[in-house]
């Protein structure tokens, strides 16, 4: 659990940067790659909502920039009663970088609270090979 950990830790600090004006629903992300390199996101919303960012699409879009495409872990915090896991979107774009193994910690501001493998969030996933 010692990823988890370091993962909650970093994420809980990515939320305190969240922009959440709207819905006041602050969220941090923290993904690590098989490289050992830990990448970060926080929500950003928008007036017109669909133009709002999600943590974890955050957090994938500083991987990309940093030059890597592989998730191997991924971790969620907002501070909520309900345990919040990624939106179908977000869960494809973790697919695209990752398999359906990797695990998603779903945490609170009370720590980590459940493990998920990819798989049993987005059990049938759009994997279309476009490169054909």
């Amino acid at each position: 659990m010692a990823v988890a950990e370091t993962l909650l830790k970093k994420a809980l600090e990515a939320r305190k940067n969240a922009y959440a004006p709207y819905s006041h629903f602050k969220v941090g992300a923290a993904l690590v790659t098989p490289k050992g390199h830990i990448y970060v996101g926080a929500n950003a919303e928008n007036v017109s909502y669909p133009c709002g960012t999600c943590a974890e699409a955050g957090a994938i879009a500083a991987m990309v920039a940093g030059g890597e495409t592989k998730i191997a872990e991924i971790l969620i915090v907002a501070d909520s009663k309900e345990l919040i896991v990624p939106c179908g979107a977000c869960l494809q774009r973790i697919l695209e970088f990752s398999n359906k193994k990797t695990k998603i910690y779903a945490a609170n501001m009370k720590g980590v609270q459940k493990t998920f493998r990819l798989s049993e969030l987005l059990p049938v996933a759009f994997n279309e090979d476009l490169k054909k």
